[in-house]
């Protein structure tokens, strides 16, 4: 697979590409801190925390809710109490979006239909209205309000609908291997891996072969992606 010929939509996953991922770990922490308590223990360790955090990150694959929930509250079996618990307090912030997406959404407004598609509660639309994205997105494909979560490939086909794109012409940006890039490439989509976040810190050759690009943030992007809008058209 590579980047398309002709490129039609561009989709960006939110946690890692737009938002710091450092928001859901907040609200990770503070979720097992309710739960400890509620066991009777002590507030969670935050260097335990980022180990297994950490591990996941290098691991790229696996639930990251299952491992803390045995490792930091001894039982897999909470590991849909400490979601639940972690959705309550995932927000983002002011000063948390990256300052290299509202110039990429610019560069990239009128060329292509821009998608957000992301495994997100549906408070994320009022954090992107606010941080002024809102007026680029084109098709809000936000896991809590449509119904399908990443890696299953309904969430991508319901956001290439609603942008009349086949997935030939477009493309996926995620942080992700196993929720973005696998899935996307599976079923046709161009994929970009940005490497902050959820991204490990020194990704293995075995795993930089999976995408079609690999980019260490969205500050070159545009130069990328901009000259396929115009390939299929005869303007490039």
């Amino acid at each position: 697979m590579t980047l398309p010929r002709r490129l039609r939509a561009v989709f960006l996953d939110v946690g890692g590409p737009v938002y710091d991922d450092g928001n859901y770990l907040a609200a990770v922490v503070r979720a097992l801190d309710e739960l400890r308590a509620e066991q009777g223990r002590e507030p969670v360790d935050r260097a335990v925390v980022r180990r297994v955090y950490d591990a996941a990150r290098a691991r790229q694959g696996g639930s990251l809710r299952t491992a803390l929930a045995t490792e930091l509250l001894g039982d897999a079996g909470l590991r849909g109490e400490l979601h639940e618990r972690t959705r309550r307090h995932w927000v983002h912030p002011p000063g948390s979006l990256y300052p290299d997406v509202l110039p990429l959404l610019r560069a990239l407004h009128g060329q292509v239909a821009v998608g957000v598609l992301a495994n997100q509660e549906a408070t994320v639309v009022d954090a992107l209205t606010r941080d002024g994205v809102a007026p680029f997105v084109d098709v809000w494909g936000v896991s809590a309000v449509v119904g399908y979560e990443k890696p299953s490939p309904e969430l991508f086909t319901w956001c290439l609908g609603r942008a009349g794109c086949p997935p030939e012409q477009a493309v996926h940006v995620g942080n992700r291997l196993d929720t973005d890039v696998r899935p996307a490439a599976a079923l046709g989509l161009g994929t970009v891996w940005v490497l902050r976040g959820e991204a490990p810190d020194e990704p293995t050759p075995e795993q930089l072969a999976e995408p079609d690009l690999t980019v260490p943030d969205l500050t070159a992007l545009a130069d990328v992606l901009l000259p396929l809008t115009a390939a299929g058209d005869g303007r490039g």
